[in-house]
């Protein structure tokens, strides 16, 4: 069975009632791997807005593995810590992270940021020498097209990362970057220029299911 561990902020935690993109994601994995896959991490909760808390378990689909590693307002910088020991208890196969934004809007800048990347990895080796990770560049987002500093810090970030995942990949342990998705819309994308809507639910598993497929040959194209 392939382990896939989704590990990111609140754009992969999602709220109550959201489909989320790891479950879009899980889907066309079912349709296209070819075996069996599951999602698993130390996490299952989405984030109640109304508790604010992540507490909730009203996902759209009850069918659906929702384990993870996510967290809202969470980045790099919090789940380094937290990974080997994620991977080691979980057998992950691949971890498909999304991060950068929280981390770079409330903690640390680009270069900081991507020294957090560096230690994730080496961290999530721990649990797992053999382990494959998806990285995603930080994508659009609302802060980023109306503060003109923080987006050249995450243009500066998105080069960091994509220099840290060529040095990082190793043939036992691969790395791979996805890309950002090109049609990517805040105002059809997202409900609030960051938080995902279907369409951006959608896009990001594309942008992990064209990685996968196209470095690994992993699963097939990504068809909603």
């Amino acid at each position: 069975m392939l382990r896939i561990m989704p590990v990111g902020d609140s754009m992969t935690i999602g709220s109550a009632g959201d489909h989320t993109w790891r479950h879009r994601m899980w889907r066309h994995l079912c349709a296209t791997y070819g075996g069996p896959v599951t999602l698993v991490g130390p996490r299952e909760t989405l984030y109640d807005k109304a508790a604010d808390a992540p507490t909730s378990l009203a996902y759209a689909d009850p069918d659906f593995p929702r384990r993870h590693l996510a967290g809202w307002g969470e980045g790099w910088l919090h789940m380094a810590p937290l990974v080997g020991d994620a991977v080691r208890r979980s057998k992950a196969d691949v971890l498909l992270v999304s991060l950068g934004l929280i981390d770079l809007g409330f903690y640390t800048d680009a270069e900081q940021t991507a020294a957090n990347v560096r230690a994730f990895v080496a961290q999530a080796r721990t649990g797992n020498a053999r382990v494959g990770m998806v990285l995603l560049p930080v994508i659009p987002n609302i802060r980023a097209a109306t503060d003109e500093a923080f987006a050249a810090q995450v243009a500066r970030f998105n080069e960091l990362l994509a220099k840290a995942a060529a040095d990082l990949d190793e043939p036992h342990s691969p790395l791979l970057l996805a890309s950002v998705p090109e049609t990517y819309d805040l105002r059809t994308d997202t409900y609030d220029g960051t938080h995902l809507s279907p369409g951006g639910e959608h896009k990001l598993a594309a942008a992990f299911a064209e990685a996968m497929h196209q470095g690994w040959d992993l699963g097939g194209p990504y068809a909603p």
